[in-house]
């Protein structure tokens, strides 16, 4: 493992134009360069590389980010193997941190089952190839069904003989342990034979599969033979290499061509894969005939939020696999389905079609999940008016599930005539399943439906009047658990970019500690860090944060601040995906927030001036601190703003359940509430009137 000094040396020295442009032509324009995107079929110009904020940005698809984000999506390498890569590049001597005792046994154990794993992939294809049993029933099988010599050996595609120890045997024999063999689920040892092993996969094709870095983790086996009372598909158990959960297979083929097409086909088994690579259609994995799983889900949405399943005729399977696409949705992938003509799957429907014919067909056929839904539905809902309502409702579960308010209002709006309701009557039951919680298992148990939760809050800049009726919309915080608020959006661009930087705040203009006090009692300086921690503690913030923001404000204050280690630079290259993407995405708009005295940036660099320069530097400096004072300020209280209305909604919701109560003293008690904060919050209407960002 890569100690915390060497891999801070890596971030440190890897330069975004140096290693963009390995891959990319770039050309200069301005303090920018631009080339054609490497992520997209880039026609104009429309990757910037930025050296100064050491990110690059495609401002057509999105992709972008630091050094390190763009070799991991680029190369498609692990977050640890693209330091390593950097490394390499800047000649930087990789530094590992002493394992524990525990450690190198773990890591020991888990090479130790690979290298079980390789040595048995390889028998398998050998007994393919070179056994007289695996020629006339294994190859013969393959050929049969229209898979080539080359797929064969890409896919690393195997037999198992039709004997009880064979493999165990020459495993052992090869000094392979019996304990290691039966770990990754080879050989199985019974409690009453201790050394005997029976071979798992008899008289089976055999199917490898491969993690994301190819290295073997398990096996798929098919019998070709009859017999009653054996499973025709047997796979791997879990082991401490793999979890079929965490696994889809085709996925270490298909990630290069996923990530250039921009989407991925989703089908159901080993041999669906193989025949569509063979018509070249290369962007496709499989769940291995399991149902799918959230782990799978974030898996694939590495390389594209476009999934495209593919089904074939039977409607039986169809309905069965419907949740499938619920835990799509709710992962806030964008689904689209397609329904092969009767009697077809993909393996066949690949084999019968050249490639242009098979893009043809899923280009004409593909709709989304809301119109498959209700087509495969539709005689059902025609014939039980009964029927049709529990249909309509399910239908409205699915669009629930999707966490972004623009997709659903458009899938509301789109089934609305599709299945001829009143727009406002589907929006309520997508309201009102949200606010019970529902997910693509059930519901949240933790929050009973009658309990008002959340809402989502509207931009800060456009907090809604008294007037505005408050929505009806409330979210469960475990939606949103890899998001965070958009008030928070501008906090933490703010931490990032100017965390350290000095800022001048007017007189009076922060929270007091008490009312009526002045804070500060005189114009003074602060770091913007420190103030706006204070402001946010000031009013009690902690609570309210989402989760994603509660863990970047932690991290600032006990990693970033004893260790001295730039926000920016930690938080852009975090190990994990969640906390690095919305880093990198809000650091590709920071343009939004640069000081510029005349339309001009700030100089980059304010070191080294001569003497005669002395005043114009400190003017520069004047205005930057209030320039960034100015904003704090503004971030601040529009993040208060937004607090407020929060509330206040919640307080109108608690006084309808008191009016239901008939408490009315309650009522009285709620309402002189929302009067005080309703000053409170025309208190800050005015400073946010008043003052206006520069820029």
């Amino acid at each position: 493992m890569i100690d915390q000094q060497t891999r801070q040396r890596i971030l440190d020295t890897a330069q975004i134009l140096d290693v963009v442009s390995d891959f990319v032509s770039l050309r200069r324009q301005g303090i920018s360069y631009v080339g054609l995107c490497p992520f997209h079929s880039d026609r104009n110009p429309s990757f910037y590389v930025t050296p100064s904020k050491n990110i690059c940005k495609c401002f057509s698809c999105g992709e972008g980010g630091t050094p390190l984000n763009f070799i991991m999506k680029h190369e498609q390498l692990s977050y640890g193997e693209a330091l390593r890569y950097l490394a390499k590049k800047y000649n930087i001597e990789i530094v590992e941190r002493e394992e524990t005792a525990e450690e190198k046994q773990r890591n020991n154990e888990r090479e130790s089952l690979f290298v079980v794993n390789d040595y048995a992939a390889k028998y398998f294809q050998r007994q393919l190839h070179e056994s007289e049993e695996g020629r006339a029933v294994g190859l013969t099988y393959f050929q049969e069904r229209g898979i080539r010599p080359e797929t064969i050996e890409k896919f690393g595609l195997g037999y198992a003989l039709d004997s009880k120890t064979a493999f165990t045997e020459e495993a052992i024999r090869a000094g392979y342990p019996l304990d290691r063999l039966s770990a990754v689920g080879l050989s199985s040892v019974y409690e009453d034979r201790p050394g005997v092993g029976i071979d798992r996969f008899r008289g089976r094709v055999i199917f490898p599969v491969r993690n994301l870095s190819g290295r073997y983790v398990a096996f798929g086996g098919r019998i070709l033979s009859k017999r009653d009372k054996v499973a025709k598909y047997i796979n791997s158990p879990e082991s401490l290499i793999y979890s079929k959960s965490r696994e889809l297979y085709g996925l270490y083929w298909a990630k290069s061509a996923i990530a250039k097409a921009g989407k991925c086909f989703l089908v159901e088994g080993y041999t669906d894969v193989l025949s569509m690579h063979q018509a070249g259609i290369e962007h496709v994995v499989s769940s291995s005939g399991t149902a799918l799983t959230v782990d799978q889900i974030r898996l694939l949405r590495r390389f594209t939020s476009h999934i495209t399943v593919l089904y074939d005729g039977d409607t039986a399977g169809i309905k069965a696999a419907l949740r499938g696409i619920d835990l799509l949705l709710e992962e806030g992938l964008s689904i689209k389905v397609v329904l092969l003509p009767d009697g077809e799957d993909p393996d066949s429907f690949a084999r019968s079609h050249s490639p242009s014919e098979f893009e043809a067909f899923i280009a004409a056929h593909e709709t989304d999940f809301i119109h498959f839904k209700i087509n495969l539905y539709q005689e059902e809902m025609e014939r039980d008016p009964l029927r049709r309502a529990e249909l309509i409702s399910d239908i409205m579960r699915s669009i629930a599930l999707i966490p972004d308010t623009i997709q659903r209002a458009v899938m509301i709006q789109s089934s609305a005539g599709l299945l001829r309701m009143g727009e406002h009557l589907l929006q309520s039951e997508v309201n009102k399943l949200r606010q019970q919680g529902v997910t693509a298992h059930g519901f949240t148990s933790s929050i009973p439906s009658s309990t008002p939760l959340s809402p989502v809050a509207p931009l800060p800049s456009e907090a809604p009047s008294e007037s505005v009726r408050p929505s009806d919309e409330y979210v469960h915080p475990l939606i949103k658990e890899e998001s965070i608020e958009p008030f928070e959006e501008e906090l933490l661009l703010l931490l990032l970019l100017y965390g350290d930087q000095t800022i001048l705040i007017p007189e009076g203009m922060g929270t007091a500690e008490y009312e009526g006090e002045r804070f500060p009692e005189e114009p003074s300086y602060f770091v913007l860090r420190d103030f706006v921690l204070r402001e946010l503690a000031m009013i009690g913030a902690e609570d309210t944060y989402s989760p994603l923001f509660a863990r970047f404000i932690t991290e600032l204050v006990e990693v970033c601040l004893p260790a001295e280690i730039a926000a920016e630079t930690h938080f852009a290259n975090h190990p994990e995906d969640q906390l690095r993407t919305i880093a990198t995405d809000l650091l590709g708009r920071s343009d939004l927030l640069e000081y510029r005295p005349e339309q001009e940036p700030l100089p980059l660099s304010l070191q080294g001036l001569s003497t005669s320069e002395g005043e114009e530097l400190q003017e520069h400096q004047l205005q930057e601190a209030r320039y960034l004072g100015n904003l704090a300020l503004r971030t601040c209280n529009s993040y208060k703003m937004a607090l407020l209305v929060r509330l206040i909604q919640q307080l109108h919701a608690e006084i309808k359940q008191a009016q239901r109560a008939g408490d009315h003293t309650q009522i009285i008690e709620l309402m002189a509430e929302i009067s005080r904060l309703n000053t409170e919050k025309r208190r800050l209407s005015d400073l946010l009137g008043e003052r206006t960002i520069i820029g």
